[in-house]
């Protein structure tokens, strides 16, 4: 009897690699070993309906508590992994030692903290965890003020979710307008106009310098008052369980177009994957939704020793109040930028790198995402 298949993290990706074997008619043993306690679950909900009260618990889950029995999936929550010993295809956990056959590693990403220390009256959160999201949600309200550091995704989100439910709500960023990196100036300042006329108090080219007693001091000197401070800076992968195997690590675990790590019974899928890209002739490290789904899927295929090339674009998409976005591709690089004007206040953003469409964008312009994604797909 040969040794299972073994995956390393309980998130979406591996929900989604399970479930495509299972799809896939692969009938062997299968081991999730899941350092959180929870089944795996979807993180959108955690910055949007999660957060806002909207959307149950169960509601995030890939499937639910009993699937993963009546599926044939041993599913080991709470049980961390310690080592990855590629020599002898074990993989050594909380739980015990595990035999592996095949791996896939998809330990994800997790928030990278501020040397920033809760003090009296004033709570440092990060989101990154169901428990995160109802934690930060019972902070949230008409007499809680919320001061957001980082004006990316995740920081944009979690304020249009938090003034939604009535809390005052700041953010500080560093750079000239939030999501600048992703979306670059003219779209930004559009976003950030969006918030401004909400009521969200945008603290632009600043960043923050200490929290004392009920007051975030900022490093122009002003002070804030805020009971909840949200640190959103950006997020680190999880690689270092593969580090210290002997994998290729650069920014994540490096995998070819079929997921394939540097040794050939591993894997690795999601936000923690550094993937050469055939289509857009790069490696991309994507911590988003769709990938994770994606990646996963397609890594259940390797696993089963198919030949796959993933080239699925880089795909996102963001509520923030009553706008709705979604992104195709990777604009790195970009040196052009068109915004096609739509009705109602869309728009349709375009970027172009030599000539070659690279990504596009709609926001309230619904009827374009399969336009969007096929002329991305194509160049142009």
């Amino acid at each position: 009897m040969s040794a299972p298949i073994v995956v390393v993290g309980g998130g979406l990706a591996a929900a989604r690699a399970v479930m495509e074997l299972r799809d896939a008619g692969h009938d062997g043993d299968v081991v999730v070993l899941a350092e959180e306690h929870e089944v795996p679950y979807e993180r959108p909900p955690l910055s949007k309906g999660f957060l806002q009260g909207e959307e149950s618990r169960d509601s995030t889950y890939v499937q639910p508590r009993a699937w993963y029995a009546e599926h044939g999936i041993d599913l080991r929550r709470g049980d961390r992994v310690e080592e990855i010993d590629l020599d002898a295809l074990v993989v050594r956990s909380s739980g015990g030692s595990t035999s592996f056959d095949r791996l896939l590693v998809a330990t994800g990403a997790r928030p990278r903290r501020l040397d920033l220390p809760a003090v009296e009256g004033i709570e440092v959160a990060y989101l990154r965890t169901l428990d995160d999201s109802a934690a930060l949600h019972d902070r949230l309200g008409p007499l809680h003020h919320l001061l957001v550091l980082g004006g990316g995704w995740i920081g944009m989100e979690a304020a249009a979710s938090a003034l939604t439910l009535g809390t005052t709500v700041t953010v500080v960023e560093p750079a000239e307008q939030p999501l600048l990196n992703a979306l670059g100036p003219e779209v930004a300042r559009r976003f950030a106009e969006v918030h401004r006329t909400r009521g969200v108090d945008l603290r632009l080219q600043t960043g923050w310098d200490r929290l004392e007693d009920g007051v975030a001091v900022l490093s122009d000197g002003s002070r804030v008052h805020a009971d909840t401070v949200l640190v959103g800076v950006g997020a680190i992968p999880n690689d270092e369980l593969a580090r210290a195997a002997g994998l290729a690590v650069d920014n994540g675990i490096l995998v070819d177009a079929g997921l394939r790590t540097s040794h050939p019974a591993a894997f690795a899928a999601d936000d923690v994957a550094n993937a050469a890209h055939p289509v857009l002739g790069q490696r991309l490290r994507v911590e988003h939704w769709q990938n994770a789904i994606s990646q996963g899927k397609a890594a259940a295929h390797a696993l089963l020793g198919e030949a796959v090339s993933y080239e699925d674009l880089p795909y996102f998409f963001s509520d923030q109040y009553d706008l709705g976005m979604e992104f195709f591709g990777h604009p790195a690089g970009a040196d052009e930028t068109r915004i096609e004007e739509g009705k109602d206040g869309g728009f349709t953003c375009w970027w172009r790198r030599d000539g070659r469409l690279v990504a596009a964008m709609h926001v309230n312009e619904w009827d374009r995402s399969d336009e969007l994604r096929e002329r991305v797909a194509a160049g142009g």
